[in-house]
Formats: structure tokens, sequence, C-alpha cells
């Protein structure tokens, strides 16, 4: 392909080469000639001067001396590198045409057309799959579950009875939706009676949930994931949490029942949120934090167990860094003192 055609396709001018062929695509520390790389973390600049790429996407107003070099100039150089490498190397096809002869149909279900369906699926009673789904070998979709167009279950998801799923829904290997939320009642001998999980889950369009995950169904009512939401690996979802439209969730974090995430947020990885909170719309929680309260201001950055906002949480831990040095001082101090009064 073409540097031009690549440009015209992510939105991008060009300096130098519009002409040049491209045959792949490498890291910026080693792409060879003939690939095409891209430049958005500042940590990477350093790379620059030496990479061998024959184009490489920057921003639009990245100043270079190397004559060289393509330049594609986008004003998003990650986003528009995603779309060249979708254009350059295809994702291969998850799943062959038709349905494998060795899975199960039930006849009360209603199949659209261009489904693909793998070796060893179950489909039960009442389900509705929509047109151009693709579920791939293992997987089991419960009684009276929807799930919607152009939707794609990789092999061994389980979705339980009841659950919907939008249109352009991924869900990765392993995942479970509508397992029962953890609710059981405590009883004066000690022991514990389970409380029915009565409700489902709903997601919305264009929501991808990676491999091994857990979204449990809602006590009544709905667990809901809401559009455009992405979800990592090894993430529980509890009970009648909502999730608003385009948050990010990192792996291995954990959402308690009943709890709101606001839209557009980012949780990274191994977050745990308390049930029954409410997170405000753009909010960020840092790596390892525990939110315990309700974070009402919406656009903040937080970090920490409990929780803080980033500028007093970096306070905190500068000052906890200092603790030793200051308690040695504060022990010589002691020291010196002592012998003072002792001396009289």
């Amino acid at each position: 392909m073409k540097v031009s055609d690549i440009a015209r396709l992510i939105g991008a001018s060009v300096n130098g080469n519009a002409e040049a062929e491209i045959t792949g695509i490498g890291k910026i520390e080693d792409a060879k000639p003939g690939e095409i790389t891209f430049l958005a973390n500042p940590k990477y600049q350093r790379y620059f001067e030496t990479t061998r790429a024959s184009a490489v996407i920057v921003s639009e107003d990245f100043k270079s001396k190397r004559t060289d070099l393509t330049l594609l100039r986008a004003k998003d150089p990650y986003v528009a590198f995603v779309f060249a490498l979708k254009a350059l190397i295809p994702p291969p096809e998850p799943l062959s045409a038709g349905v494998s002869p060795v899975s199960y149909i039930s006849p009360k279900a209603v199949v659209g057309k261009d489904v693909r369906v793998g070796a060893f699926v179950c489909i039960l009673d009442n389900a509705k799959i929509g047109n151009g789904v693709k579920i791939s070998h293992g997987s089991v979709v419960g009684e009276d579950v929807e799930i919607g167009e152009n939707s794609l279950i990789y092999p061994n998801v389980t979705i339980y009875q009841g659950c919907k799923l939008g249109k352009n829904v991924t869900i990765h290997s392993g995942t479970v939706i509508g397992s029962d939320g953890f609710g059981f009642a405590p009883k004066e001998d000690g022991t514990y009676e389970k409380i029915p999980q009565l409700g489902i889950v709903v997601i919305e369009d264009d929501v991808e949930i990676g491999s091994n995950c857990s979204v449990d169904r809602a006590t009544f009512g709905e667990t809901r994931i809401c559009r455009g939401v992405k979800i990592d690996n090894l993430v529980q979802i509890a009970h009648n949490v909502v999730i608003g439209d385009n948050t990010v969730i990192a792996g291995q974090s954990g959402i308690a029942g009943s709890s709101k995430i606001g839209k557009n947020c980012v949780l990274a990885g191994q977050v745990a949120i308390v049930g029954h909170l409410e997170i405000a719309d753009h909010t960020t929680v840092a790596g390892k934090s525990g939110v315990s309260k309700s974070i009402t201001e919406p656009g903040k950055i937080f970090f920490g167990i409990p929780v803080k906002e980033m500028h007093e949480a970096r306070r905190i831990e500068g000052a906890m860094r200092m603790l030793p040095k200051i308690i040695e001082e504060f022990s010589e101090l002691q020291h010196k003192v002592e012998k003072l009064i002792n001396k009289e």
C-alpha cells in the first residue's frame, strides 16, 4: 500500500515520499525499511532519530530535522496508527462460515442470517441470535438470551438465561455473563440463606469484554454495561452494577454490588470499588486503588487506599518516603537531649 493511500485512509498529510510502498508495520525502535511506525508517547521520541522505518505517523505539530523519513502528520497519531494497522494487517477470521454439525441449536431458538456457530456450541430455547453473529467453539447461550447483530463470542463463553447483548459486542474466552450475584442472608445459627438472583445482565452496543471476566446478574432488575465500554481480562462486575458509556476498566479490577460508574471513566489495574457507590463522569482511578466513598465531582484523578485526589496522594506518598530519615534524625536529637539532661 502506498503512503498516499494510508494518509488518505487515516486523514493525515504527507511530508516526504507519498509514493513509497509500505509492506508492513513495526515498532519505532526496530522497524525496517518498507515498514510504517508511529510516535505518540514522548518516552519513545529517542528512537525517532535512529528508526529505520520508511514512514512515521506523528502529530501535526511534530518537529523533525530528518529528511530521509516520510512523515504522516495526524491529529491523533495513536488512533491513526490503529486504522493503518487494520488496513495493512486485517484481523484473521475467528470462525469458518456455517454451523458446525456437532453444535446444538434448539428448534425454539431464532437464528438470523449469516450466523456462524462453532463446534460444541449449545444454543437453548427461545434464544435470539442476530444477523452476522459468530459464536465460537464450546460456548453456551442460555434460554431467552438475545445477541445483537455482528456480535462475536469467543470459545468457552457462557451466557446465562435471559441476558441481553446488543450489536457489535465482543466477549472473549472464559467469560461468564449472568452468573448469580453474591447474595446470602446470615441466619441466627451462623449459616447463610441464599438470596435468589432473579435479574439479568444487559450489555449495550459496541462493548468489548476480555477473557475470564464475570458479570453477575442482578438480584432483581439489571446489571448494565452501557454502550462502548471496554473491559480488560480478569475483571469482576457484581450484581446491579451500572457502568456508563465508554468507560474503560483494566485487568483484575473489581466493582461491588449496586455501584454506578459514570461515563468516560478510566479504572486502572487492580482497582477495587466498594458497593453502593457512585463515581462521577470522566473520573480516573489509578492502579491498585481502593474507592470506599462516592466520587461526586467529575473529571478528577484519584489514587491510593482509600483514594485521594492525585495531588494530595502524591504529597502523602512523598512524606511517607521521608519518614525513615525523619525518624533517624528524631532519634539522634532525642539522644542529644538525653545527654544534656544527664549532664545537669
